[in-house]
């Protein structure tokens, strides 16, 4: 079945619940970023593949909205359909709530499944149509009865995270929960953010790729903690552990009657994490606060087990990337190479240290003009063959039980153009111009994204995405409330919170350039002006010299490099075989 023929049914369906829009997000229950397989539902409808998008039929329109990093993936990808693509944050393109009320007359109807959808958007939706009386239906799954080779949802059982990693037990974490919730009159914590309940109670799970998550729902009262998920993947052990923790397990399914029996009650939950469905299930006689969930705050900030974990973790990744590194650098004739033989190899590397999981996401190996799409994705039919010039991005992590990492590193696999050159210096300086900030407590990644644009903007260049986010620890690669961006909440940077430094150059039809590390905030001086923080650096591979323009370089420049590179010598080479080490040695050599 193709695009078009899925429209056509979509349309059929729609004719028979009389709605005049469906809605399709990039979505599941829970707001995931990254989707089960059985919930990739847009992917399935659009054939677009990227993380973010959401799609519109109308009765005689087929609409695909996705962000700047997606551009140009999504306009090839939805070529041969009916679908046409909505930029996000662009001029000239409306968002797809503006867009539905601009072409829909008044008392039309629009339709989509409540538990796809967050309350939050919901109510951004409802109070829009409301001015053309525009009915919304949102309780219509209309994709489940077409999709007929739709996966099974994952089955795999869940493990608990051992203390040694995580630092702290699920019970302490409860107990500091408590107090949050006390201290500001909350009676009930309902968590539907599956990280945040992974954190709390110290449980992962295999079912998202990549994302060691479980697929569960959570609520936290003042003397009881419920883990809501599929019993077939909990075992008597596990049961029992968290058990001990104070924590009872119910079914996943048994949510939304525990929500409506709830009475009296003031409840905390976060409306951009919870669907349509269950908000409507609570009872009216209860107050709901909506706020970020207090523990998304608190696992943003790692605490000491986990930086100790982070750092040897990263140490170990960053070994594996540099004999990647090596091992590409001195392959003879690249052109026996493509982008899937290179991201395997790069993952036989990384499974040969210890601890390790799983990739942390779907690596970016990306030659050429590929590395332009930011979130580009090589496959068995469709990816490029390596030459023996111009630039090979990859962009790449791994779970591991002391961590999850996330690196990208732009390399020369020959001559290079002036060009070429120009922008991976370009992009290098915007990389260390934040990565040597120093700045005021309160400040936010807002106050911070400038600095990594800077030394592009002075060229008259700019990259679609923001500099870094957050990542969790063996949980998600993408976190927040932090994160460093031009637009987004204020969310200020504290000691123990982990952020990407990613700045980034991308042109279409020639190439794309991304050096990102990880950073740690922390505390810097303090004095009669306020406290001071920096950030202090867990990545630990060479950049590639053979690409960089020394003379573009200032000489603060060159010295925060060479001080780098002294670091990544001296933390690697340990883990590295005589060869290995001598080519680490000469490539991180002072500039």
């Amino acid at each position: 079945m193709n695009t078009n023929e899925k429209i056509k049914l979509i349309r059929d369906a729609m004719e028979k619940y009389e709605i005049d829009a469906y809605v399709i997000p990039s979505s599941d229950p829970h707001q995931s970023e990254y989707l089960p397989e059985n919930y990739k539902l847009r992917q399935w409808v659009t054939g677009f593949t990227g993380s973010n998008g959401l799609a519109v039929i109308t009765k005689d329109d087929a609409k695909l909205w996705t962000d700047g990093r997606y551009f140009i993936q999504a306009e090839a990808q939805i070529s041969d359909s009916e679908f046409k693509l909505m930029k996000m944050d662009t001029p000239g393109y409306p968002n797809y709530i503006d867009w539905m009320y601009e072409v829909l007359p008044e008392k039309s109807s629009i339709g989509f499944d409540g538990v796809l959808v967050s309350q939050n958007e919901y109510e951004v939706i409802d109070k829009k149509m409301m001015e053309k009386s525009i009915v919304i239906l949102d309780s219509l799954d209309l994709i489940s009865d077409i999709w007929s080779d739709r996966p099974e949802a994952g089955s795999e059982l869940a493990f608990l995270l051992d203390f040694k990693y995580a630092g702290k037990s699920a019970a302490e974490k409860l107990s500091e929960v408590r107090e949050q919730l006390k201290s500001k009159g909350i009676e009930n914590l309902l968590l539907t953010s599956l990280e945040d309940i992974c954190w709390l109670y110290n449980i992962r799970g295999n079912d998202i790729l990549n994302t060691p998550v479980l697929v569960s729902y959570g609520i936290v009262t003042d003397e009881y903690a419920f883990l809501f998920t599929d019993l077939k993947k909990i075992t008597l052990e596990t049961q029992e552990e968290l058990g001990k923790n104070g924590v009872d397990i119910e079914d996943y399914s048994a949510i939304f009657g525990f929500v409506n029996g709830i009475r009296d009650s003031v409840i905390s939950l976060d409306k951009s994490k919870v669907n349509r469905k269950i908000y409507k299930s609570i009872d009216k006689s209860n107050k709901v606060v909506d706020e970020v969930n207090v523990t998304t705050n608190m696992k943003a900030i790692k605490n000491k087990v986990e930086i100790a974990n982070i750092k040897e973790t990263h140490i170990k990744d960053g070994a594996a990337l540099t004999k990647f590194m090596y091992w590409l650098k001195n392959y003879e004739d690249k052109t026996e190479l493509n982008e899937i033989i290179v991201e395997q190899k790069l993952e036989e590397f990384r499974r040969e240290q210890e601890l390790f999981i799983s990739p942390s996401f779907d690596t970016i190996s990306a030659y050429g003009p590929n590395a332009a799409m930011m979130h580009y994705r090589a496959v068995e039919d469709n990816y490029s063959n390596l030459e023996n010039k111009g630039l090979y991005l990859v962009d790449s992590g791994g779970q591991y039980y002391g961590g999850t990492t996330d690196i990208t590193r732009t390399f020369a696999l020959g001559k290079l153009t002036e060009e070429e050159m120009t922008d991976f210096t370009l992009v290098l300086k915007g990389h260390i111009n934040l990565g040597s900030a120093v700045f005021l407590a309160g400040a936010s990644g807002q106050s911070l994204d400038a600095l990594s644009r800077a030394p592009i903007w002075k060229h008259r260049m700019d990259y679609k995405s923001g500099t870094g986010h957050g990542v969790g620890f063996v949980l998600g690669v993408h976190e927040g409330p932090h994160r460093i961006a031009p637009k987004g909440l204020p969310v200020e940077l504290l000691p123990g919170m982990l952020v990407s430094n990613e700045p980034g150059i991308y042109k279409e039809g020639k190439h794309g350039i991304r050096s990102e590390n990880l950073v740690f905030v922390v505390d810097d001086e303090k004095n009669g002006d306020g406290q001071f923080r920096r950030f202090e650096v867990v990545s630990f591979a060479p950049f590639d010299v053979d690409a960089i323009k020394v003379e573009m370089l200032t000489e603060d420049e060159k010295a925060y490099l060479n001080d780098y590179h002294e670091e990544v010598y001296n933390k690697l080479n340990h883990l590295l075989n005589e060869e290995e080490k001598e080519w680490l040695y000469k490539v991180t050599r002072a500039i």
